[in-house]
């Protein structure tokens, strides 16, 4: 008997095709129970009762099985930015012996499978509105579908829907760029290079000499030393105007990924499902940061790559132009979903070319951080500690010993700050005003 009541339960989980469901089986059992009763003990109204859900099963039964529903699923594009809104139209193709569907799809900005939506048989079109309220990957979008014939006594389904998979980019807040140190390779871009060049910043005047451009005379102060001569103009009165060249600059964000905390103490050790990223946490913030930096300076033609410094393979070579941009949102969403512990950080050297600036990005909660940050520094490269620890923190509730614990990680984390800054780094907060310090760091490197 056990294995028949098995057999029986894993054809109701059958869902390739139409199937009785419970309710017909109990409409057939109660049925004739009812008639069989009011019979031997001479009660109508227990045939009167009985009679409609015998009848009710029987036409199920004998009416023909409807051929087989499906649900066509729109494409929609993989990357979407975090503010927009993307329409998903669902096409219906089920038979008139359909009388309702069940489908189960997101609206809004919920995210997942989303709620049951109940909807007659003759619906052909669904209009749905997908919302994203944070940036990372996950399932936007997976439709299950059930569809009920008369009464809801044969069913098609449940069937699963394909799981569509969306990354969601972090958003991007242009920021006012500061100059970056000039690289020692390369003549163009925005930055003053100390080298001559053809840039319209001028550098000095001179004497003319072979192979300088006619273009280059500077016809006034010619002129001038040929009148201080007698008036006589010749090849060696004539002066030229010497500019700069136009060089750009390399920056690397170097994204702390090992650590991510919020402001709540007692929710550092908490796990987190989906992504792993606390909603204005610190990893949040790096990453938003990073994004916002990366699309300034890019904007202004500088080179711009990424650094993970807890899974390095996962980092990203400097480039330039809105492709790189494109492609560092995209690699920030796959370092923040590869995040975790590390034991120690890894900043290669040649992850950071000689001469760039190396934007640390880091809530600074181990000294691993602080000794990698100052080994980059005494490589003779500049580099900035952008401080993300969230600010103000707040100690467990109900811990007797929630304040002193809130007091020993400020003083440790004030003194990797204090050590860092030893070492002549820079450290700023993510929303200080970033130019003014990298103009201080431009100037230095031309002296």
């Amino acid at each position: 008997m056990s294995n028949r009541v098995l057999k029986w339960m894993r054809t109701q989980r059958d869902t390739g095709r139409w199937r009785n469901t419970d309710a017909m089986y109990r409409a057939v059992v109660v049925g004739v129970g009812l008639i069989v009763a009011g019979v031997l003990v001479h009660q109508l109204a227990l045939v009167l009762f009985g009679a409609p859900l015998l009848i009710s099963a029987l036409l199920a039964m004998a009416r023909p099985q409807p051929g087989e529903p499906d649900v066509r699923q729109p494409k929609l594009p993989r990357a979407l930015e975090q503010a927009q809104l993307a329409e998903a139209v669902f096409e219906i193709d089920a038979d008139p012996g359909v009388e309702l569907v069940a489908l189960r799809a997101p609206h809004g900005k919920v995210r997942g499978v989303g709620p049951v939506h109940l909807l007659p048989g003759t619906v052909k079109n669904v209009r749905t509105t997908l919302g994203y309220g944070g940036w990372g990957e996950g399932v936007d979008l997976r439709l299950d579908r059930l569809f009920a014939g008369p009464d809801a006594l044969r069913v098609f389904g449940p069937v699963v829907g394909t799981e569509g998979r969306r990354t969601i980019l972090p958003p991007v807040k242009l920021l006012p760029a500061g100059p970056l140190p000039p690289r020692p390779s390369g003549l163009v871009g925005v930055h003053r290079s100390p080298r001559p060049g053809d840039s319209t910043e001028l550098r000095d005047i001179r004497a003319f000499q072979p192979g300088d451009r006619l273009r280059r005379v500077d016809w006034r102060v010619s002129l001038r030393a040929s009148a201080s001569a007698g008036g006589v103009m010749s090849p060696s009165m004539l002066h030229v105007r010497e500019r700069h060249a136009d060089a750009d600059a390399s920056l690397v964000l170097a994204i702390d990924t090992r650590v991510d905390v919020g402001a709540e103490l007692a929710e550092w050790s908490t796990a987190l499902v989906g992504n792993g990223v606390r909603v204005g946490g610190s990893l949040d913030t790096s990453v938003q940061a990073a994004c916002s930096l990366a699309a300034s300076y890019l904007r202004q033609g500088d080179r711009v790559g990424l650094v993970d410094l807890g899974r390095p393979q996962l980092s990203l070579a400097p480039g330039t132009g809105p492709r790189q941009l494109l492609k560092l949102r995209h690699q920030l969403v796959i370092c923040a979903r590869s995040a975790g512990w590390a034991p120690r950080p890894v900043l290669r050297p040649r992850q950071a070319p000689t001469g760039s600036l190396v934007m640390v990005l880091s809530p600074f909660l181990d000294d691993a951080m602080v000794e990698l940050t100052a080994t980059v520094a005494r490589r003779g490269i500049r580099v900035l500690a952008m401080d993300l620890l969230p600010d103000p923190l707040v100690p467990a509730a109900g811990d007797p010993w929630g304040e002193a614990v809130l007091k020993v990680l400020r003083a440790e984390h004030t003194v990797r700050l204090e050590t860092l800054r030893e070492h002549g780094i820079p450290v700023l907060r993510w929303g200080d005003e970033v130019s003014a310090t990298l103009r201080v760091l431009a100037r230095g490197r031309r002296r």
